[in-house]
């Protein structure tokens, strides 16, 4: 039986938002790196849970800027959004593997406050959104 569109979407919602309590506490800890990891994690489960709550079965992809494309399908304003935060998707993989960076660095030593405080804010930025859109404020 496939899922309620809406109830998928909260479960996706829910586990973005403790996504990002954790990327907001690994900063507190200076753990920059890994919030601009986490930080690019809420904004791609943010994405997937406003299209499942439109009611796509299966939703793929790891890419924000492609999870934007795809969500403007349904809402225009995801367009403006993408501007804002396709950026996240530098950390995918940077921020977790030494070969995503300069030879001779490792992501702890690359990536700074400055780097974590605009990642974590675009991720509360696309839960926000998608909060709104989807009208699950407590999801």
């Amino acid at each position: 039986m496939k899922p309620d569109p809406i109830d998928e979407a909260r479960r996706w919602l829910a586990q973005g938002r403790e996504d990002l309590e954790a990327a907001r506490e690994v900063m507190g800890h200076k753990r920059y790196y890994l919030a601009c990891f986490l930080a690019q994690q809420v904004a791609e489960k943010a994405l997937k849970a406003y299209l499942y709550g439109r009611g796509e079965d299966l939703v793929f992809g790891h890419s924000v800027g492609e999870l934007c494309d795809w969500a403007a399908r349904y809402d225009a304003g995801f367009k403006a959004l993408k501007q804002k935060i396709a950026m996240l998707d530098r950390y995918y993989v940077a921020a977790r593997y030494p070969n995503g960076v300069a030879p001779g660095a490792v992501p702890a030593e690359v990536f700074n406050q400055e780097d974590a405080t605009q990642a974590v804010g675009f991720a509360e930025l696309a839960v926000s959104r998608v909060s709104e859109l989807l009208k699950l404020s407590g999801a």
